[in-house]
């Protein structure tokens, strides 16, 4: 995994994401997939950042980090708000995405579940509203 400092070059507003690897963010790019938080825009660069380093006598630093167990909880705080209000589908999201949006069903709760980065990109050019989500299993602790 590799955190980078985006940029919107619309709004100037600055955060960071986390992709597989280099060659992952530059693919989502070109999928046109990334947008801004703030403005919505697609226009979105990397700027720069410290690397972090990480040698094998400090690669178990970064769990025992205050920052990281910050955000690994405000995620898993946001997961049980999803599971508890929302339908899960499994694999079968683009499908029910696409049901409820294309036969205009009112569903009583939204939908998660997985999908491939290229049915998302699908979906949002189908104009169905989607969002990824980083999603921590309950075998990471």
């Amino acid at each position: 995994m590799i955190k980078y400092k985006l940029k919107c070059k619309k709004c100037s507003f600055s955060f960071d994401s986390w992709f597989a690897n280099s060659n992952e963010f530059e693919r989502i790019k070109k999928l046109n997939l990334l947008n801004c938080n703030l403005c919505n825009s697609k226009k979105i660069e990397k700027s720069l950042m410290a690397p972090t380093v990480i040698n094998k006598k400090s690669k178990h630093v970064v769990k025992n980090d205050k920052k990281f167990n910050e955000i690994k909880n405000k995620i898993k705080e946001y997961q049980d708000f999803i599971k508890n209000n929302f339908e899960f589908v499994g694999d079968n999201f683009a499908y029910k995405a696409r049901s409820i949006h294309y036969n205009n069903k009112k569903n009583k709760k939204g939908i998660y579940g997985n999908a491939t980065i290229k049915e998302v990109k699908e979906l949002k050019d189908e104009g169905i509203e989607t969002e990824m989500f980083p999603w921590i299993s309950e075998n990471d602790n």
